[in-house]
C-alpha cells in the first residue's frame, strides 16, 4: 500500500483566518437564507444507514441534497468560488510540520479551512455535529471533534491514491466529502475513486462530484484518489477525530 497522507492543520477550529473571512464576507456575496437547524435534517434512519455502510464496507456514498437543501449548497459553493477567485486558498501539502511537502506530483488542489464564521458554515457545522453524535451512538467511535476545509481542483488537478490517516494514530477516524458541483458529467473527470480496504488494487467504487453528493469512509482503512479534473471542481472535506485538540505542526 502507498504511504498514507495526512494534511497538516493550523488549529482550524480556533485560529481565525482573516483573509478568508474577509473574502467570504465581502460585498459581492449574495444574501441567502440558510436553514437554522441542520441537525433536524439528520434522521435516525439516515444515521443507521451510514453506520451500517461504514461497519460493513468501510465506506458509502449518499445523496444529501434533500437534507442540506439547495439554498445551503448554493451558499457554500458561492463561498468557495469567492475564495478561489480571490486567491485566498492555499496549495495543499502532504506530511506535517517540518516534513510538510507541497508535491505537485501527488496532489494539486488548493484548500481553505472553515471556521464556522459565516451563516452557511454555521449551518453546515450543525449538520456535521449531528453526524458526529450519531456515529458515536451507533458505532462507539469516541469522536470528539471535526475539522473541515474547502478544496478546489482546477482542470488537470488530481490527488493520487492515499489514506487520510496513519493506522493507529487515533486522530482522523471517519472522513466525509461533500461535493458542490452542478451538472457534473463523467466526461468532466474529477471522480473520487475508492479502493477495497482489503485489497488496495481493487476499485470498489467511483463517486462523481455532483452537488449534494457525500462520500464517507474510514480514514485509516480505505485508500482513495481524486482522478484528474477536466473543469473546476469544488468540494468540502471533513474529518471526525478522536483527539481533543489539534496535533502540533
Amino acid at each position: 500500500m502507498e504511504t498514507p497522507v495526512i494534511t497538516p492543520i493550523n488549529d482550524p477550529l480556533v485560529t481565525p483566518l482573516h483573509s478568508v473571512q474577509g473574502a467570504v464576507a465581502g460585498s459581492d456575496v449574495l444574501p441567502v437564507n440558510v436553514p437554522k437547524d441542520c441537525q433536524e435534517a439528520v434522521s435516525g434512519v439516515w444515521l443507521d444507514e451510514i453506520a451500517v455502510g461504514l461497519s460493513e464496507h468501510g465506506w458509502m456514498s449518499l445523496d444529501a441534497r434533500s437534507r442540506l437543501g439547495a439554498t445551503l449548497l448554493a451558499a457554500l459553493k458561492q463561498e468557495v468560488q469567492i475564495l478561489d477567485r480571490t486567491d485566498a486558498m492555499k496549495k495543499a501539502g502532504i506530511g506535517r510540520g517540518n516534513d510538510l511537502v507541497r508535491d505537485r506530483s501527488v496532489r494539486r488542489d488548493r484548500i481553505a479551512w472553515l471556521q464556522g464564521v459565516t451563516a452557511p458554515q454555521a449551518a453546515l457545522f450543525e449538520f456535521f455535529e449531528a453526524i458526529r453524535q450519531g456515529l458515536n451512538q451507533r458505532l462507539f467511535l469516541g469522536l470528539k471533534r471535526f475539522e473541515t476545509h474547502y478544496a478546489t481542483y482546477h482542470s488537470g488537478d488530481f490527488y493520487k491514491k492515499h489514506l487520510d490517516s496513519f493506522r493507529g494514530r487515533a486522530s482522523r477516524v471517519v472522513s466525509l466529502v461533500l461535493y458542490l458541483n452542478d451538472d457534473w458529467q463523467a466526461a468532466d473527470g474529477g471522480a473520487l475513486q475508492v479502493f477495497n480496504r482489503d485489497n488496495d488494487r481493487e476499485v470498489c467504487g467511483t463517486v462523481l462530484p455532483e452537488a449534494g453528493r457525500i462520500a464517507l469512509f474510514m480514514s485509516e482503512e480505505v485508500p482513495h484518489e481524486v482522478l484528474p479534473a477536466n473543469r473546476t471542481r469544488y468540494s468540502l472535506a471533513c474529518w471526525f477525530r478522536q483527539d481533543e485538540v489539534p496535533l502540533p505542526l
